[in-house]
């Protein structure tokens, strides 16, 4: 797969493209390892650079990258045993949500997620990971049967929102985001949310209220998405940018703000330029974080996990 470079990689680009060149010249013109080598050196400073200095704005971009791991790649990597489960047992199956029965490096539990897609056929069928009320009812389906028989819940979070069609208002968009949130506080079993890519709105927050929340290192987290933001503040959503300079949507802004429990490094240059590694570490924070929760009772998680919703916003 061609490596797809963000607005602000462009300068790194263009070295990358300076390599491949040389590279693809060597058989016949002679060596240039020196050259290469210098270039390369050159490119990985100059990537390093880029990335210790993102603005709210250019990690959305990264948050947003096409080929960022997504739900299916997470599965694939972390989880064996995967039974899928379909259908909300009302309209239909959402398949913005997916989600099921796994094992966890040998522990049962129950997995869901948003999944946009990685092509156009993909994407189309998962609605870009936007879900419809059927996918909320779904993911509180998966919830009330976790809750019976015991297992951890593990959510992945990445979607623009909640799908606003006439069709998902129609059979009750709102009220299933709401049902799906108050599922979530509710639990009597460890329940870990990781933002792997966006978290946007209620769309996300449904299956995101979890005794832990956790986020990657260069996703984003908000109540509405940047461009949404500027629409309505200056009726211009080309200010997208503005608004996400002011929205305080990134991790370490999240983090001060205690909205989230714990950030996941990423590799240098994004998640997508390292996928097994990134997996690989979410994975081990969710191991680490489902040994702390497995001690606590069912009354021990619900009240931490109320407590901790309530201290948000608090002063003091």
């Amino acid at each position: 797969m061609a490596t797809h470079y963000l607005e602000f990689e462009k300068p790194i680009a263009e070295l990358e493209a300076k390599i491949a060149e040389l590279s693809h010249l060597a058989p016949t013109s002679g060596s240039f390892e020196t050259e290469i080598a210098a270039l390369r050196k050159k490119a990985d400073a100059l990537r390093v650079k880029t990335y210790a200095n993102l603005d709210p704005w250019m990690r959305t971009q990264v948050a947003r990258h096409p080929q960022r791991p997504h739900f299916v790649d997470y599965v694939d990597g972390l989880f064996t045993d995967f039974v899928e489960l379909h259908g909300d047992r009302q309209f239909g199956d959402d398949q913005a949500i997916l989600g099921g029965l796994a094992r966890f490096r040998g522990q049962p539990v129950v997995v869901m997620g948003h999944e946009k897609g990685h092509d156009t056929q993909t994407r189309i069928t998962h609605n870009f990971g936007m879900a419809r009320p059927e996918g909320y009812r779904k993911a509180v389906r998966l919830m009330d049967m976790a809750e019976q028989f015991g297992l951890p819940v593990l959510t992945f979070v990445d979607t623009a929102g909640a799908y606003p069609g006439l069709g998902a208002e129609e059979r009750g968009q709102a009220e299933a985001i709401a049902r799906s949130t108050e599922r979530g506080l509710t639990l009597g079993v460890p329940s870990i949310a990781t933002v792997t890519g966006e978290g946007g709105s209620g769309g996300a927050i449904a299956i995101a209220a979890a005794s832990r929340v956790l986020m990657l290192e260069h996703s984003i987290y908000s109540v509405i998405s940047p461009e949404g933001a500027a629409g309505i503040l200056w009726r211009d959503g080309t200010r997208a940018k503005d608004a996400a300079m002011a929205m305080k949507i990134t991790a370490p802004d999240l983090m001060a703000m205690k909205i989230v429990d714990r950030v996941i490094p990423e590799p240098m240059g994004g998640a997508h330029t390292a996928r097994d590694q990134a997996i690989k570490s979410v994975g081990d924070v969710l191991e680490d974080e489902l040994k702390t929760l497995s001690s606590l009772s069912a009354d021990q998680i619900r009240k931490a996990r109320a407590d901790r919703f309530y201290a948000i916003g608090r002063l003091g």
